[in-house]
C-alpha cells in the first residue's frame, strides 16, 4: 500500500524528542497553542514555544464555501485552511485541526491530500463524535467522520471526544460507563493512534471509566482539556498522572494549573 501519511501518524512525543524540542517522553512536556484562527494568531503561534498548534475548520459562510479557520459562531476568517497549512508546514510544530461539523471534513481532507508532500510534522484530526456529560451540542457523525478521514489518511492520529457541558457550583456528571464503552466499540476497529479529548473538570470523578478505556489498547492516550472558566484542581491532574503512564496523558490546560502541575512533577524528581 502506498505510504500516504508521511510522519503524520508518528507519536508526537517521539517526533518532538527527535527534534530535540522536549527532553523526556512525557505528555506534560507538550505546550499547546489554541484557536490560531486568524493570520495574527497563527503568526503568534508560529513564533511561540508551542509544540502543537490547534485551529478550527469551517466552511466559509458564503461565496465559495471553502474551508477556513474559524470557530462558531464566526462564519468568515482572514485565513483559509490551505494558507494556514502552508504556513505551519514551514515549521517544526505539530498540527491539530478541530472539526465542529461534518460538512467541512471532506473538502478539508482534499486540501490536506493536495499538500501532503509538504507537511512533515504530526497531524491530529479532532472531532466530538459522541454526546458526553452535560453535552448539548450535536456531535459530528462518528461513522461518516471516521470513514472520510481514514479513506484519505488511514494512519493520521485521531483526537476523538464527547460533547460536554459544565456548570459552576453544581453537581456535574462525569463520563459514564456507557459513554466510554460506546467510544471503545467505535475505536476497536481502527488501527491508528487515538487520543481521547476529556474535560479536566470531569476527569477525576470519571477516572475508573477513563482508565479502563485507556487500558483497552496501547494505541490510546488522553488529552485533558479545560474550558476557560472551568474549576478543577491540580490535585485532580496529579491523581490521574500518578495512575497512568507518563506518555499516555497530554495536558492541554490553562494557567495557573499547567505551571503548578509541572512544578509538582519537577519537584518530585529533584
Amino acid at each position: 500500500m502506498e505510504e500516504r501519511h508521511g510522519p503524520w501518524g508518528e507519536d508526537i512525543l517521539d517526533y518532538f524528542l527527535s527534534k530535540g524540542l522536549i527532553k523526556t517522553k512525557d505528555g506534560i512536556e507538550i505546550i499547546w497553542e489554541h484557536a490560531a484562527n486568524s493570520k495574527d494568531k497563527l503568526q503568534q503561534a508560529l513564533e511561540s514555544v508551542a509544540h502543537m498548534i490547534e485551529a478550527d475548520v469551517l466552511l466559509r459562510g458564503s461565496g465559495d464555501r471553502e474551508p477556513i479557520m474559524a470557530h462558531p459562531p464566526a462564519t468568515d476568517s482572514d485565513i483559509t485552511l490551505k494558507d494556514w497549512l502552508t504556513a505551519v508546514s514551514n515549521s517544526n510544530q505539530g498540527i491539530k485541526l478541530d472539526f465542529k461539523s461534518l460538512e467541512a471534513v471532506l473538502p478539508s481532507m482534499k486540501i490536506l491530500d493536495m499538500l501532503k508532500n509538504n507537511i512533515k510534522q504530526p497531524v491530529w484530526i479532532n472531532a466530538d463524535i459522541l454526546t458526553g456529560p452535560g453535552g448539548s451540542a450535536k456531535p459530528v457523525d462518528a461513522g461518516e467522520f471516521l470513514q472520510t478521514v481514514s479513506s484519505f489518511f488511514p494512519d493520521v492520529t485521531l483526537s476523538l471526544g464527547w460533547t460536554t457541558g459544565w456548570l459552576p457550583g453544581q453537581k456535574n456528571e462525569g463520563y459514564s460507563w456507557e459513554m466510554v464503552k460506546e467510544m471503545a466499540e467505535i475505536c476497536n476497529t481502527l488501527s491508528q493512534q487515538v487520543t481521547f479529548a476529556v474535560r479536566a473538570a470531569l476527569v477525576r470523578q470519571s477516572w475508573p471509566q477513563l482508565q479502563w478505556l485507556l487500558q483497552t489498547s496501547d494505541r490510546y492516550s488522553l488529552t485533558v482539556w479545560a474550558g476557560k472558566d472551568d474549576v478543577y484542581s491540580v490535585e485532580d491532574l496529579l491523581y490521574i498522572r500518578e495512575h497512568s503512564k507518563e506518555d499516555q496523558i497530554f495536558y492541554d490546560v490553562f494557567e495557573p494549573q499547567k505551571s503548578q502541575l509541572k512544578e509538582h512533577v519537577d519537584q518530585k524528581f529533584k
